[in-house]
């Protein structure tokens, strides 16, 4: 017996959907590579079509088809990385939903890095996360995909204002000591003075067309060297110097943080195209305040690449 197809009947309300889908669908993504142990992502993905108003609804069971089929090319080497997982997801959405003209994709993941301490080389891990999406348009032809990949990454920032007001301090202190002012200079610069610091979240994602590829491990090391310092769940005492040390040297402001994730993304990927579209957002928990402080950019690389230009 034919059992009846209720989705494809006519609505009483006859208007078109924008989006159509299922949210929050949790999934295990592993991404294979040659040669070594898959990459695991524990991942909630959103999935939407539009849908015409002589649909009553969507086929949703074919959302979690497409999703886990491909899963398993991921698994198998098919897919090549998690920056692919949601454009493949994208198009498979146009081949099993025929009366769809659009369909989207939004994925949020979280995996573990294992990194190494500075100094000890101690071994650690690190929680990432990563999200990733994907808009396909259905043409005479070929499909339009439009894809992104980005990470957020906690790090530490010193404040270089509060910086300044100690080492002024410093060297009248040191003044009234009778010290040379040559030593002064010569130790204010080698060690620097105590400041507040903030526990800083990093942003960065890449738009860009289907045919580009970005890789994710480049988007996670320029927010890691974008801050005053990287920090890690494990520290002998070296590598507390090391951490502490580095940061007081390199004191950056929220401002300072965004900007060098943009200096920086325009030297890595000066393959992609201008129309690439560069999203950037840093929020630092302040240690002495209640609040947060927060910039952002968001710029096509075009526009980021001809305002670094006018300063060279």
């Amino acid at each position: 017996m034919e059992l009846p197809d209720t989705q494809s009947t006519l609505p009483d309300v006859r208007i078109n959907l924008t989006r159509v889908g299922v949210k929050n669908v949790k999934k295990l993504v592993e991404v294979g590579r040659p040669g070594k142990r898959p990459v695991i992502f524990i991942s909630n993905f959103n999935v939407f079509v539009d849908l015409p108003s002589s649909l009553k609804g969507a086929n949703l069971s074919r959302n979690f088809e497409v999703i886990d089929e491909v899963l398993q090319q991921t698994i198998e080497g098919e897919v090549k990385g998690i920056e692919e997982v949601c454009n493949a997801v994208a198009r498979k959405l146009l081949d099993h939903h025929e009366y769809a003209d659009r369909t989207e994709v939004d994925m949020k993941s979280l995996f573990m890095v294992k990194r190494e301490t500075p100094v000890s080389k101690t071994e650690c891990h690190e929680v990432v996360k990563v999200v990733a999406s994907a808009v396909a348009q259905r043409t005479g032809t070929t499909p339009l995909v439009r894809k992104s990949i980005g990470a957020e990454v906690t790090g530490m920032t010193a404040c270089p204002c509060a910086q300044n007001i100690m080492k002024e301090r410093a060297m009248f202190v040191l003044q009234d000591l009778d010290i040379d002012q040559d030593k002064i200079e010569k130790f204010l610069d080698e060690v620097p003075m105590a400041t507040h610091n903030q526990r800083g979240k990093g942003f960065l994602s890449i738009e860009t067309d289907d045919d580009q590829h970005v890789e994710l491990e480049s988007i996670i090391t320029i927010l890691k060297e974008s801050m005053s310092a990287q920090i890690y769940e494990l520290l002998k005492r070296g590598d507390e110097s090391h951490v502490v040390y580095n940061a007081h040297k390199n004191a950056r402001f929220v401002e300072d943080c965004v900007r060098e994730m943009a200096k920086r993304v325009t030297k890595q990927f000066q393959n992609l195209p201008g129309d690439t579209l560069i999203t950037i957002k840093q929020t630092n928990e302040e240690s002495i305040h209640q609040h947060d402080a927060y910039a952002e950019r968001k710029a096509t690389l075009a526009e980021l690449r001809a305002e670094l230009g006018k300063i060279h």
